[in-house]
């Protein structure tokens, strides 16, 4: 049951990681978890922000101009952003009830490879493991995978992905089975001497024919072998719309099911329509618009929920 002190609503991924008592933890815990407090949206956008900016230094410093004539500035700032997601793992581990489910998460595994090349790098000096550094500071663009915590949209993306797996699995076997077919019966027209020396070979170049990129390293020299070839550019069209479509369909009906979920819940955002939330709640799960006031008459009777708490 919940209580007074149980106000801020987080995201439901993180109760996975337990909540913690009322204290300094729990003040942590709604800031870096929290939703629906003013504290916790700034701390999301400021984070955000953050790693916008540690990506920009990141490319910047890959180009040579600006990598050699700033190099002291790019490494300042690189070290400044690895000490600020530093601590802020630190934060998310302290402030949980179960940091090691927290750090073998997937998000728990961004945040680490999100800091972990800049130390790693400390210990690969001198010239000679020069392309191990590149490696490593290659690796920090991990860092936007951080940004799909943040947004909604990424996680509603993620779910229909989800749900859809199986008919994209399906779609891509029968795509895998069409390329090895139609590559078969190109090795078998073409042959080595016009450049499908293998049906690896072959199959390749059904895949960059069927997928419409057309390399030209490899094409077909007989009037058959152009015909398939056609035939082949044309389906690629189709297929190339179809897990599109499917995804597109999951997403509307989710939706529309969240929809349908909102009007039938309690406590609806005037400002984008998305309903359920808790009846204390000052402010949008979503876009972050104050809630008005509930206010109830005075002669009204106090809800058995409101009673026990």
């Amino acid at each position: 049951m919940r209580r007074a002190d149980d106000k801020p609503q987080v995201r439901p991924v993180a109760e996975l990681f337990g909540r913690p008592p009322p204290g300094v933890r729990r003040v942590m815990y709604d800031v870096i978890f929290g939703i629906d407090t003013p504290a916790g949206r700034n701390f999301d956008i400021a984070l955000v922000v953050a790693i916008m900016l540690s990506i920009l230094v990141v490319v910047l410093d890959s180009v040579r101009g600006i990598g050699h004539e700033h190099a002291d500035l790019m490494m300042g700032l690189e070290w400044a952003f690895t000490l600020l997601f530093t601590v802020e793992y630190v934060a998310r581990l302290a402030c949980v009830q179960r940091p090691l489910r927290y750090a073998t998460s997937f998000y728990g595994v961004i945040d680490l490879v999100s800091v972990l090349p800049t130390y790693l790098s400390l210990l690969l000096p001198g010239t000679s493991a020069f392309l191990d550094v590149r490696i490593l500071r290659l690796l920090r663009v991990f860092r936007i995978f951080k940004m799909t915590l943040y947004i909604e949209e990424y996680t509603r993306l993620g779910e229909a992905l989800a749900a859809s797996r199986r008919k994209i699995l399906v779609f891509l076997t029968a795509v895998f089975m069409a390329i090895l077919i139609l590559g078969t019966v190109m090795y078998v027209v073409e042959g080595p001497k016009h450049g499908f020396t293998s049906i690896p070979m072959s199959m390749y170049w059904a895949a960059v024919t069927m997928t419409t990129v057309g390399y030209g390293d490899i094409t077909p020299q007989t009037d058959l072998g152009k015909f398939i070839a056609t035939f082949m550019m044309l389906m690629g069209w189709g297929i190339l719309a179809v897990p599109t479509g499917i995804v597109t369909a999951e997403m509307t009906s989710q939706r529309f099911t969240r929809r349908a979920a909102n009007r039938a819940l309690p406590r609806t955002c005037a400002a984008c329509g998305t309903g359920g939330h808790d009846p204390r709640s000052r402010f949008c799960k979503d876009c972050g618009t104050a809630m008005p006031e509930r206010r109830r008459p005075l002669n009204a009777p106090v809800p058995s929920k409101e009673k026990q708490e």
